[in-house]
């Protein structure tokens, strides 16, 4: 009622109330209409209470929520009313009141459909916009009803429900954008509210924005589409499609600024803010992942669907590279310290990427920014979220009527947040799902934690699941829209955006990177990893580094010079900070690695190119500072090496490089914090971010696994590939190893010089320290060792260990990376070994891995060797020795790998060729000379010892644990140790021969004790003894001795425990050949030596050395040999079926020896066989075998003996130089004495064994040879044996003395040879030469003697003559001797010196020995003593003329003794020569006592008797004359009386002649000269008394054979009295009263008195007168009666005892005659006849003695007082004056 009075006032105060009531709930329902009806009257009132109504209108409706249907109608059209109204606050009121009205009316239906209590009936029917019916409940009809009408006027459509004309376009739509956004789910449950949705809002919308656009209704449509996509467009599929289109053609279509209506046609053209809109819900809906995977699932994954999503994508990806001058270019993305000129057009593909024509686009895109903004690099163009965006964006701005101010770049600010928001979008979804999936799946046990799971295998996935397909969906996404998602993101980051938004761009990098690798789409995550590799490392940066020069004031240059010399790249006034790295690229570089590193187990193939540039980004990063300053050095590697500039050094003298942001409008605040990406971005972190990406390789499984490796090693392999010489190709030809076939192997040279092109490093002169592949895969192998073990090879083994070794195996790759290689495979290998559990069969096969591969870098591929292959080698053999340091013990397998590797670095040493001409090379002469070992090929480089040792040490390792080799390895472990014995170096030759072989052979021994293994390791042992033996003729003395020693230590010390096969062999295979060889390097040596050139001494003995050393090899073999034969012979090799054969030829080599080599080896030669001989003493078992031996071994001793004999002496006294005719070296003393040794040896052993000497044949050889021993004349070496016997002869009378004299003959034949040998020093004495002849001196083994030197043989002589003594007394009563014309032999062995006498040579040098003749005197006497009652006891048994000889040869003897030259002695003192004569005496003696008695006897022949008389005569001569007739000479005897010319009847014509004109009185011619006195007169007298002697009849004994000699004897006496008388009367009556001499005086007393002292026996001279005085001697024929008076009284004298004064009785009368004083002489008479002189003399000797002791008393002798007893004596014979 207050309302229907119009009255302002009461209108509102009513409106008050009611709305008071209302609020209270104290109006009923039914005064609802009745009110608003009231309300509608008064709405025309003032503003109040329009106003009022409004509120009133408001707390009606929603207190009454039962108003429905007109009701609500009519209340909204108020509203609807008055929010036309033209006052502003009525109408904005109540268009905020229709908003919560609408709302309200809406929010109803929630409510109602939440209490489901409607009956059908209570529902109410509507009409759809599709024609069908359907009941609704009265809030959702009322919602209906209302929606609808609303959606009818923004279509300017009348409506249904309410009563309105119109209403405005935006109030509409912001009514029903208002619904929407509050009750969305409403609408999806009430099929009603989407028809209208889809029947009347969709097409009015769509028509408004294809409509002109107009700024406020196009907002608000565009808010409206945004809902619509955003909430329904599952629903409103089709719609939503069309709506998306739309919005991506408005997106798309170039805008401009111009109003729509003037172009022509307006709808092609779009304003910028239309597009800026379309842009800004993009970003809504690009935000909404689940909506896009929503839009993807319905229109691009259907087949035939419009590409909704692919057309977005492109049209943000053109959109944001619409206008690239306006977002700049940032000069950071091109790295620091480069050229930024408008790159050639090698750069330009910088942003080149592979996929399809977009790739055109960017590069184009990119090429025109860079050009473009060349000359603009201020401030302005560029992209940040402060200077870009706007305040409050477009579509927020439903206030304005027209379209605010929009920065420029807002746009594409926009455009970037898209794409930034689709792939948070998709990271956001796929990285939770990836991580529960692949990481945190349950595990079963003893599964291993996933740390880098591979991509997911979608088709894996339960189908069915949710989060399959939706997972499904991303896949597809990020595979169709990569291209252009990467073109624009690649093109904005290189844009100049601000560190927000780089992160932004970087992050939406990151995660599709990382989404395409999670989902396994491999072709766009690595173009994401390509892209982000070269904005991380930009190619100039890279490329500038090599051309890079720092400022060095101390070189100027030319700018011409410059520009040359860095290809270009760097141009004057450059920057002159080194290239490097900006924050930006340090960033991308920070994202790849992270990328790399999460995507680490499904990146495959791929790492190639994140390594690659890994490695570029590690070249930057470390370049700087890595060089030495200065280093402008060329380098020489790599194709057309010749023509590259010298390297730049970068200086390391400046600071680290500056590596600060440098884009072109960024001053980041120190303020704020950074962005996770932007943070640590020094090089050292990222540095350690590329470092852990390659630490998490252990985290991989081995398939991941195995594609890193082999791409690390690919990469490794093609960047060696560009390095080396003509691009070769890393896998070399001549390797066709399995894993490198497998391998990743180079891409031909072409195409990866482009590659490396395009990825930057593309010189070689980027050489650095090293490899980067090869270092980071040494890390990761170490890392990763326990895949290198106990995976299966191909995973990690092959691929690593087969690119090391192709690389170090790479004769063209750097020295240094081969190295490096080298280095790294060493490290791995070392370790691997190690830590395999030594269980289970893996560990063989490892170990046999191991070894393999290490084989391959030791063992060269090809004879090249430089000082690189010999280092890596070295490194090999070092890895090998720690192996077998640390795990040797472990190993199981490989030891013929080991040995192969060992043996690799031994060069063999070439056979000589047997062809050679001896001395015909100078240089192979002057080797020889130098005492060094023949040039066999050694190689004495550094590179190559050091190899041999490092590879020795391992060996000596290997010894130390043989016991883990088997018998195959051991074979091989001999013949590695034989290689090392012939290395150069002589130390280890020497190790290899001495110590280790003789370890190895111990080895052997221990096992071969367990009997199943015996026949196994014999062969092996003998293995080992062939390879010593292969040493022991090495050219070096050291390493033969070693060897040789080796051998034979071996062979004493296991000889016992061998098997007679193995003796066999050892006997066959061993001695023999070592001999052989010996003897063979020998000849061949001496072969070399020169021998036509006269040699100094010195050169001689230089000569020598080499002979000498191989000679003392031989010495030490042979003696060896010995050593052995003397251990073994009778316990082992006696056994051997072969043992003769085998005698023989050591036998035979003893002989050789003998012949042909050097003297020094000949003794110990001998020496061996001596051993050996001696050794079968012990055999008696053997005895058969031991005689065969025995008997070998004389033959070879005969033989030698033969060669000695034909260098026996051709005459006493020569010197033969002994290569006239045979090349028989000279014997030395020592050879000799060893030969003797061994005969007598040999003769011992076989007496031992016999029990029996020698035949008589064999000893007379024997004998022979000793004989040509003793007397060899061309020893170098002769000793001195005047005062002892030097050796030679010593071992000659030991053999002599050993000879068994009781056989028939052998006293006879041993007796002759010491007779030879006594003579020796006077027959064969000889002097050494002073200076042997050049052969001589080259082939013997001493050098020679300065002084001459004689061989006396005298000590010999000495020994000799007494032991002949000793000899005959034992055999004195054997008739043999006599019969064989010993004792002749032995009596001319004596007379030689004791005729020379004086002239012997003197006894001893140093001693006091007796003189020789008196030895020889001594002797003879002892021997005669017993030799005359010997003849005649045998004489039955001694053939006549040996008895003959006999005798001659004793008178011989001592006519020797008499009459020797004693004027030597005229010089001595005088007791001295009264010493002498006594000695002398004893010959006299000895004649008296010992021949004398025997020499009457039948069996003598007269002459002999007669000689002796002879000499008896010529001996008592006291002096001479010239004009002496003197007898005959011994030489001048007749052999036998047959010879002698018979005269009258007279054997001694002469001398009967002499008798019988002596008879007849006539008296020579006298002299007055005084004549020589002999010497000694004593002497003399002696020797006349026992003329007397024999003569007289004084001995009583033997009447028969005394008579004889007296006969024989009477004239050679008289003859000599003659003299005497005959003499003195001549010179007498000449002298007148000149007295004679005194020696003259006491001659012819003497003479006298001695004559009538003599007493002959009766009829002696009778017989001596008569043919045959021996007839007659004893009894003479009777007297014959007839014959005349004168002659009757002449034979009755003649038979006188006196007869011999008769004959003398015509000069006796002349003595008496003589008128003058006749010559006296005191002597003491009648004195004892005793001995005067020594013992042997005979007392008749004693009336000559002038030193007769006594009783007595002196008397004066007269010689006329004598002549007259004389001539009375003959009277009272004759009887007169009886």
């Amino acid at each position: 009622m207050g309302c229907a009075t119009k009255n302002a006032k009461v209108v509102a105060i009513s409106l008050g109330s009611l709305q008071r009531l209302i609020a209270l709930k104290a109006v009923p329902q039914s005064a609802v209409p009745l009110i608003i009806s009231t309300m509608g009257d008064c709405m025309n009132q003032g503003v109040d209470i329009q106003l009022r109504i409004l509120q009133t209108l408001l707390s009606l409706i929603t207190n009454f929520p039962a108003v429905h249907g007109q009701l609500l109608g009519d209340a909204l059209l108020l509203c609807f009313r008055l929010q036309e109204s033209r006052i502003a606050v009525v109408s904005s009121t109540a268009a905020a009141t229709l908003r919560q009205l609408v709302m309200f009316v809406v929010d109803k239906v929630v409510d109602e459909d939440r209490r489901e209590e409607l009956t059908n009936s209570d529902k109410i029917e509507a009409v759809l916009p599709n024609g069908a019916t359907t009941k609704l409940g009265p809030s959702a009809h009322d919602a209906y009803a209302v929606f609808e009408d609303l959606c009818l006027l923004a279509n300017s459509e009348h409506p249904r429900f309410l009563n309105l004309e119109s209403l405005r376009k935006t109030f509409a739509l912001e009514l029903i954008e208002s619904v929407l956004t509050n009750y969305h789910d409403l609408f999806r449950k009430h099929a009603e509210l989407l028809l209208l949705l889809q029947h009347h809002l969709c097409p009015l919308v769509h028509k408004s924005l294809s409509d002109r656009p107009s700024f406020p209704l196009t907002l608000r449509c565009t808010r409206v589409v945004f809902l619509l996509l955003k909430q329904f467009s599952l629903e409103l599929k089709t719609e939503s499609e069309v709506f998306l289109m739309l919005l991506i053609r408005i997106i798309g279509a170039e805008s401009s600024d111009a109003d729509p209506a003037d172009s022509p046609q307006g709808h092609q053209t779009r304003p910028l803010w239309m597009r800026v809109l379309a842009m800004e819900i993009m970003r809504g809906l690009c935000s909404d992942a689940e909506l896009m995977r929503s839009v993807w699932d319905r229109y691009d994954a259907e087949e035939g669907g419009s590409k909704v999503f692919t057309s977005l994508i492109t049209a943000l990806k053109r959109l944001v590279t619409e206008r690239p001058q306006l977002l700049g270019v940032c000069q950071q993305m091109f790295g620091v310290g480069v050229s930024t000129h408008p790159p050639s057009a090698s750069t330009e593909s910088v942003y080149g990427l592979d996929v399809g024509g977009v790739a055109g686009m960017v590069a184009s895109a990119a090429s025109a920014t860079v050009s473009g903004v060349a000359n603009m690099m201020t401030g302005e163009a560029g992209l940040s979220v402060q200077n870009s965006a706007m305040k409050l964006q477009c579509i927020d701005q439903l206030d304005k009527a027209d379209s605010p101010p929009i920065p420029e770049a807002y746009l594409y600010l926009l455009g970037v947040q898209c794409l930034v928001s689709l792939c948070e979008g998709f990271a956001a979804f796929t990285a939770p799902l990836y991580n529960s999936i692949m990481v945190q799946k349950p595990r079963s046990a003893g599964e291993p934690v996933i740390r880098a799971p591979p991509a997911l295998d979608l088709s894996k996935l339960p189908p069915e699941d949710a989060a399959t397909r939706q997972l499904h969906t991303v896949h597809d996404m990020v595979e169709s829209g990569w291209p252009a998602l990467l073109a624009a993101l690649s093109f904005l980051i290189s844009t100049n955006l601000s560190d927000e938004l780089f992160v932004d761009v970087l992050a939406s990098y990151q995660a599709l990177t990382t989404v395409s690798g999670m989902l396994g789409l491999t072709t766009p995550r690595d173009a994401f990893f390509t892209s982000l590799a070269r904005l991380a490392i930009p190619t100039r940066v890279v490329s500038s580094l090599d051309s890079y020069v720092p400022a060095e004031p101390s070189t100027p240059r030319t700018a011409a010079s410059a520009i040359s010399e860095s290809l270009g790249v760097s141009l004057p006034g450059t920057s002159t900070q080194p290239p490097g790295l900006s924050e930006r690229n340090m960033a991308c570089l920070k994202v790849l690695v992270a990328s790399a590193l999460f995507l680490a187990g499904s990146l495959g193939e791929s790492w190639f190119d994140i390594l690659e540039a890994l490695q570029n980004a590690d070249y930057v990063l470390t370049m700087k500072g890595a060089r030495p300053p200065g280093s402008s050095k060329r380098n020489t590697i790599g194709p057309g090496a010749g023509s590259l500039p010298p390297s730049r050094s970068v200086s390391t003298s400046g600071s680290t490089p500056q590596l600060a942001a440098s884009g072109s409008n960024q001053s980041p605040t120190s303020t704020q914090a950074r962005h996770p990406l932007l943070a640590d971005l020094d090089p050292e972190s990222l540095q350690h971010a590329i470092q852990r990406l390659f630490d998490a390789s252990k985290n991989l499984d081995d398939n991941a696994f195995r594609d890193f490796v082999k791409a690390l090693c690919k990469l490794s392999a093609a960047m060696i590939g560009m390095q080396s010489e003509a691009g070769d190709s890393l896998v070399a030809e001549n390797e066709s190893t399995d894993e490198l076939a497998s391998s990743p192997g180079l891409s031909p040279p072409v195409e990866s010089a482009h590659r490396r092109r395009v990825s930057g490093i593309h010189l070689p002169r980027t050489l650095r320290t090293g490899d980067f592949g090869i270092s980071k895969l040494g890390g990761v192998a170490m890392l990763n060792i326990h895949r290198l073990i106990y995976r299966s090879p191909d995973i990690a083994w092959d691929p690593i260990t087969g690119h090391l070794l192709s690389v170090v195996r790479h004769p063209h790759a750097p020295p240094t990376i081969r190295t490096q290689a080298a280095r790294v495979l060493d490290d791995v290998l070392v370790v691997v070994p190690r830590n395999i559990s030594t269980t289970g069969e893996l560990q063989p096969k490892v170990q046999r891995r191991v070894l393999d591969v290490l084989a391959q870098q030791v063992i060269p591929d090809s004879a090249v060797s430089n000082s690189t292959t010999v280092e890596i080698r070295r490194m090999g053999l070092e890895t090998l020795h720690q192996i077998l340091q640390s795990s040797g013990h472990t190993l199981v397998v490989g030891w013929e790998t080991i040995f192969e590797m060992l043996g690799s670095v031994c060069k063999s040493a070439p056979a000589p060729s047997p062809g050679a001409p001896p001395a015909s090379s100078p240089s192979l002469r002057l080797e020889l000379g130098r005492n060094r070992p023949p040039p066999l090929g050694y190689l004495n480089e550094k590179g190559y010892t050091s190899l041999v040792k490092i590879a020795f040490q391992s060996l000596t390792l290997v010894c130390d644990s043989l016991s883990s080799l088997s018998p195959e390895h051991l074979r091989l472990c001999i013949s590695t140790l034989g290689q090392f014995g012939r290395q150069a170096d002589t130390n280890i030759a020497l190790t290899a021969a001495e110590s280790l072989l003789w370890g190895v052979s111990d080895s052997i021994q221990a096992k071969r004790r367990e009997e199943d293994k015996e026949p196994e390791y014999s062969a092996l042992w003998m293995f080992l003894l062939l390879e010593v033996l292969g040493l022991c003729t090495d050219a070096r003395p050291e390493v033969r001795v070693g060897a040789i020693q080796t051998l034979f230590r071996t062979l004493q010390l296991y000889g016992a425990t061998l098997s007679l096969e193995t003796w066999d062999e050892c006997i066959w295979k061993v001695t023999f050949p070592l001999l052989d060889s010996i003897t063979a390097s020998i000849r061949r040596s001496s072969a070399v030596a020169p021998k036509d050139e006269v040699s100094t001494t010195a050169t001689a003995t230089a000569a020598d050395a080499p002979d000498l050393q191989w000679g003392e090899s031989k010495i030490l073999a042979l003696q060896s040999i010995g050593a052995i034969f003397q251990d073994f012979l009778t316990t082992k090799i006696m056994l051997l079926e072969s043992f003769t054969n085998a005698w023989e030829v050591f036998v035979g080599h003893i002989q050789d020896s003998w012949l042909h080599d050097n003297r020094s080896i000949t003794a110990p030669a001998l020496r061996c066989l001596e051993k050996a001989i001696k050794s079968f003493s012990a055999a008696e078992q053997l005895k058969a075998r031991t005689m065969e031996a025995l008997e070998i071994a004389w033959r070879a001793c005969d033989a030698m003996g033969g060669a000695v004999l034909e260098q026996g002496p051709s005459s006493p006294g020569a010197t033969v130089s002994g290569s006239d005719n045979t090349d028989v070296k000279p014997l030395t003393q020592e050879s000799l004495m060893a030969y003797v040794d061994v005969i007598r040896c040999t003769r011992s052993v076989g007496r031992e064994l016999r029990d029996g000497e020698w035949p008589l044949e064999r000893l007379t050889r024997l004998m022979v040879i000793l004989k040509g021993v003793l007397t060899y004349p061309s020893s170098p070496d002769f000793r001195p044996d005047v005062d002892a016997l030097n050796p030679v002869q010593s071992v000659v009378m030991e053999a002599v003395d050993s000879i068994e004299l009781t056989a028939p003959g052998v006293a006879s034949l041993v007796l002759r040879d010491l007779s030879q040998y006594a003579t020796l020093p006077f027959l064969a004495a000889f002097d050494v030469q002073a200076a042997p002849p050049p052969s001589a001196a080259s082939s013997t083994s001493r050098p020679p003697r300065t002084a001459a030197h004689r061989v006396t043989y005298i000590a010999l002589s000495k020994k000799a003559m007494p032991l002949l003594v000793d000899h005959f007394l034992r055999f004195k009563e054997d008739a043999t001797i006599y019969a064989d014309g010993t004792i002749e032999a032995l009596f001319a062995a004596y007379s030689i010196p004791i005729k020379l006498k004086y002239d012997c040579p003197a006894p001893s040098k140093f001693g006091n020995d007796q003189p020789l003749w008196k030895t020889a005197t001594t002797s003879f006497l002892r021997i005669i003593k017993e030799c005359g009652p010997q003849v005649r006891k045998l004489q039955n048994d001694i053939p006549p003329d040996r008895i003959e000889g006999i005798w001659r040869q004793v008178v011989d003897t001592f006519r020797g003794g008499i009459l020797a030259d004693c004027s030597a002695a005229e010089h001595f003192s005088l007791d001295l020569q009264e010493a002498e004569e006594n000695f002398d005496l004893a010959l006299i003696a000895s004649l008296e006592i010992d021949v004398v008695p025997y020499l009457g006897d039948p069996s003598v022949p007269d002459y002999i008797v007669s000689q002796l008389a002879r000499v008896l005569q010529q001996g008592s001569r006291v002096r001479t004359t010239d004009d002496d007739i003197l007898p005959p000479s011994p030489s001048s005897l007749p052999d036998s009386p047959k010879t002698s010319p018979k005269s009258k009847g007279d054997r001694f014509s002469k001398d009967s002649e002499k008798v019988e004109k002596f008879g007849d009185g006539s008296i020579s011619m006298g002299t007055t000269a005084t004549g020589r006195f002999m010497p000694r007169e004593r002497f003399a007298y002696w020797c006349f008394d026992l003329l007397f002697l024999i003569c007289s009849d004084t001995s009583k004994d033997q009447i028969p054979s005394r008579r004889r000699i007296a006969a024989l004897s009477i004239t050679p006496l008289l003859e000599r009295c003659r003299m005497t008388l005959v003499s003195y009367v001549a010179d007498e009556s000449l002298r007148g009263n000149l007295p004679f001499p005194r020696a003259r005086e006491e001659e012819l007393l003497y003479v006298l008195r001695k004559l009538l002292a003599l007493k002959l026996w009766p009829g002696t001279l009778w017989a001596a007168l008569s043919d045959s005085p021996s007839t007659f001697s004893s009894e003479q024929p009777a007297i014959e009666q007839s014959l005349s008076p004168s002659e009757l009284i002449a034979d009755a004298v003649r038979r006188s005892t006196k007869a011999h004064l008769f004959h003398f009785y015509p000069i006796l009368c002349e003595i008496v005659a003589i008128p003058r004083k006749a010559p006296t002489a005191w002597i003491i008479s009648a004195a004892p006849r005793i001995a005067a002189a020594p013992v042997e003399t005979s007392p008749t000797v004693a009336g000559a003695a002038t030193s007769v002791t006594g009783e007595g008393q002196a008397i004066e002798l007269d010689a006329r007082v004598l002549v007259k007893e004389c001539l009375k004596e003959v009277g009272r014979e004759l009887g007169v004056g009886r």
